[in-house]
C-alpha cells in the first residue's frame, strides 16, 4: 500500500474528503468490480492517534485494504481522476 489523499486534520479524514472533494460514504465493498470505472474507492483506516486515507487504485490494493485488520475502517467513492491527482499515482 502506498498512496494516500492529505487533508488538514490527522481525524475525521472520511468527513473531510466528503466537505472538500465530494466524496461519498458508502457501506463496505464486497468487490472492486461494484464501482464505476470513472471512480474510485477510498479506504479510511484509523489506526488509533490518526487516519490514513489510502487509494485502492487496483483490485490488490482493495483486497489489502478488505482483509481484516481489526482497525475501524471507512469507505468512500471520489472521481478517479481526482484521487490520482490527490496521491500523485501514475497509471
Amino acid at each position: 500500500m502506498g498512496y494516500y489523499i492529505q487533508v488538514p486534520n490527522n481525524k475525521g479524514k472520511a468527513q473531510q474528503l466528503v466537505k472538500l472533494h465530494g466524496a461519498r460514504i458508502i457501506t463496505e465493498p464486497q468487490g472492486f468490480w461494484m464501482k464505476d470505472p470513472k471512480e474510485a474507492f477510498i479506504c479510511v483506516v484509523d489506526n488509533g492517534m490518526f487516519e490514513a486515507a489510502g487509494f485502492a487504485y487496483n483490485e490488490s490494493e482493495f483486497n489489502e485494504f478488505k482483509r481484516p485488520d481489526g482497525r475501524p475502517k471507512t469507505w468512500l467513492i471520489i472521481d478517479r481522476e481526482l484521487a490520482k491527482q490527490l496521491t500523485g499515482f501514475k497509471e
